[in-house]
């Protein structure tokens, strides 16, 4: 993206100290030199105006910057004020911040400032390997069909499970296309009700209906000149499906309470996790939607497919949470092996949703097996460790087995006895300190507390403990 430049300047106008951190550890993890915001000095690459504290000086700056030249390259974080001439700022950002799409927006707002041979800032198969990460074929095929599709202007239709990633797909699509230096707009159909539906996505004016107190853009204006992202077409209702119908053919549309025409300058992807032809034969879905929108399929392979690529998602994922100060997290080769034995109902959005937890759970950063979720150990026939307070096994001497026995041993159950063993001994030898006992077994303090808690070992003296 932008590693390679003499560190770039950007200016921040933010009154809280949280988001000002935020935004600072992301610009400077890209590469960015940041500083509060002033009219003098060194010009900036960026300017990030912040107006989620509704303070009147951001709100004052922001009207100064936005009729200067710096216009173009201001990212607003909260909405405009009404006096705002939001045409001539780069792009907006909603809070929570989430960095993927800041780090996108970033990369579009800088693109724009460049001359049109020098458009993109990095190769097309670079940024496709930092957005879509992993190796397998399968991965492989789809950023194939990412680049085929990019550069045109076809509708596509993303199908995959819910959890796999279609709203990056639809981002790198838009990432690589003619319209990346303008906005990318996601709504999920679903998610929305029926009636409000329409005007989400068309707009309304004022008094349109109870409680339209202002005229309000939709999300195809919002997306003027880039890309609309539809998630979960097949959840939307039949009669909206014919207002869409119509917007895609005529290419315009009117908000509601409104006859006046607006032209729909938006390229379409939709996605869904529904079989759009089963829901054509249920009379759910109009065939005719389905033909306008599947003009390039693309199926994302769910993750259970694609298992080669999990250390790979593990560590990028691992990796993000640390850039964004929410912890990290190792995870050990034989808690890999079990979490490459799992199915991933929920794909790619559950295994973030666990290193997010092993990140918290896991108190030295290093997530072994038996810090996994006993529902992934039961579905791959591993026996879970006894719950905290419940009576430990019964434990061997601290001393290596000096064979396999024939009939065969629980391997997790023997070195969880094993780990016991070891932890009673040390405390014993430590006369009950904690501390003590933590520097003989090579381990932090609190990871060895951790495991006291989970075996339920108390110390030997509780006054010891110094």
């Amino acid at each position: 993206m932008i590693l390679d430049q003499k560190r770039p300047l950007v200016r921040i106008v933010e009154q809280s100290e949280p988001r000002l951190l935020r935004l600072r550890a992301i610009l400077e993890f890209l590469g960015f030199r940041v500083e509060p915001w002033t009219e003098q000095g060194e010009a900036p690459a960026l300017i990030v105006v912040s107006t989620l504290s509704g303070n009147g000086d951001s709100q004052q700056t922001l009207a100064t910057i936005s009729r200067s030249d710096n216009a173009s390259r201001t990212i607003l974080l909260g909405a405009a004020p009404a006096t705002i001439d939001q045409e001539r700022l780069g792009a907006r950002c909603d809070w929570p911040l989430n960095a993927e799409t800041f780090m996108l927006t970033l990369e579009q707002v800088l693109a724009a400032q460049k001359p049109p041979g020098d458009r993109i800032a990095s190769p097309a198969s670079g940024r496709l390997n930092r957005m879509l990460v992993g190796r397998s074929p399968a991965i492989q095929e789809l950023r194939r069909l990412i680049e085929q599709v990019a550069g045109t202007e076809a509708s596509v239709l993303i199908q995959g499970e819910t959890g796999t990633g279609k709203e990056v797909v639809a981002a790198a699509i838009h990432a690589l296309s003619g319209r990346v230096t303008h906005p990318f707009v996601a709504v999920n159909c679903g998610a929305i009700p029926a009636d409000l539906l329409e005007s989400e996505l068309f707009g309304h004016e004022k008094g349109a209906f109870t409680g339209a107190i202002t005229a309000r853009q939709g999300r195809f204006e919002l997306a003027g000149g880039g890309t609309l992202f539809l998630d979960e077409i097949g959840d939307m209702p039949l009669p909206m499906q014919v207002k869409l119908l119509r917007v895609l053919q005529e290419r315009s549309f009117e908000r509601v309470g409104s006859n006046k025409s607006i032209e729909a300058d938006v390229r379409i992807i939709a996605a869904t996790h529904r079989d759009l032809e089963e829901e054509i034969t249920a009379g759910r879905f109009r065939e005719d939607l389905y033909y306008r929108l599947n003009v390039f399929p693309i199926e994302i392979p769910p993750l259970r497919e694609r298992r080669e690529d999990l250390v790979l998602l593990t560590e990028h994922i691992a990796a993000k949470l640390e850039r964004e100060g929410r912890g990290g997290v190792r995870i050990t080769p034989a808690a890999h092996e079990v979490l490459r034995r799992y199915e991933w109902p929920g794909n790619v959005r559950e295994l973030a949703n666990l290193v997010e937890r092993l990140s918290i759970l896991a108190p030295d950063g290093v997530a072994e097996l038996h810090d996994l979720p006993r529902r992934i150990l039961d579905r791959v026939g591993i026996a879970p460790p006894p719950a905290a307070g419940n009576a430990a096994p019964e434990a061997p001497s601290a001393s290596l087995m000096s064979g396999l026995p024939e009939e065969g041993i629980d391997l997790r159950d023997y070195l969880g006895q094993l780990e016991i063993a070891f932890i009673r001994q040390a405390l014993e030898e430590a006369g009950g300190v904690v501390a003590h006992a933590a520097e003989r077994l090579r381990m932090r303090r609190t990871t060895l507390v951790e495991k006291m808690r989970k075996w339920d070992i108390q110390r030997l003296d509780e006054s010891a403990e110094v």
